[in-house]
């Protein structure tokens, strides 16, 4: 006769779990005996170890006391159900772990590629990748909010790093990442790009998705929070002298 202690080293397992399974009505629990013990029989081994064996199997508990009382074809053909489920869980994981490593490995899980050819130009063309990062979650956005604008946001940028004053200003404010937001070089450097926007007939006064990239490039960086903030009110400024005139 074996205690708990002894059935759970026997069949490799914690007596915590040997109780676990007393509770689920797994294993019967025995009754105690004079001295107020429990005492399990070399059976109650056997079976705790068919439990275990069951267990780490991947067969759920709430099926194995039917296979442990199955007769021989039963347990054969649940047994090949249980195979079937395990294999369609691999195949599961197995695509889980194909789409993670596409995504650690670029952006190609999420976005067109149009999108990420247009990342890997700012790539190329010195953009650090804070800023690449920043546009990617932009273009998220969009295909989620605004799909339809999509095609013709993708041309403008192709556009836009086409022209070398464009791409100059794209660096400018790459470099720009960092600078206390009262460096008087941020003050040219805004000055440069409302000129633009007015020159491309830009406004700062955006909606919907372009709110939330706005907020997204704000949050990187102080420096970059202070562009915003100043474009924006110019262009509010600009809006409000067009309807006064």
């Amino acid at each position: 006769m074996l205690t708990i202690s002894q059935l759970a080293a026997t069949a490799g397992v914690t007596v915590r779990t040997v109780r676990h399974y007393h509770h689920v009505g797994l294993l019967p629990e025995p009754d105690r005996d004079a001295s107020g013990y429990r005492s399990y029989s070399a059976q109650a081994a056997v079976d705790l170890i068919r439990i275990r064996t069951l267990a780490d199997a991947g067969v759920p508990l709430a099926r194995i006391d039917a296979l442990l009382h199955a007769q021989p074809t039963e347990f054969a053909a649940a047994i090949t159900d249980i195979d079937v489920e395990l294999q369609r869980r691999i195949d599961q994981l197995t695509e889980y772990r194909r789409r993670i490593a596409e995504l650690a490995g670029g952006e190609r899980l999420v976005l067109p590629p149009e999108v990420v050819a247009i990342l890997n130009r700012m790539r190329d063309l010195g953009i650090g990748e804070r800023r690449v990062r920043l546009e990617r979650d932009a273009w998220i956005l969009m295909r989620a909010l605004d799909p339809h604008a999509v095609p013709q946001r993708i041309r403008d940028k192709n556009a836009a790093f086409d022209d070398p004053g464009t791409t100059r200003l794209y660096l400018a404010c790459d470099r720009a990442v960092d600078w206390d937001p009262h460096d008087p070089r941020l003050d040219r450097l805004i000055d440069d790009l409302d000129a633009w926007e007015i020159s491309h007939e830009r406004d700062s006064g955006r909606s919907g998705y372009l709110k939330l990239v706005i907020s997204r490039i704000s949050e990187a960086s102080p420096a970059w929070q202070r562009i915003v903030a100043v474009l924006t009110h110019r262009a509010e400024q600009r809006r409000t002298a067009e309807h006064n005139s």
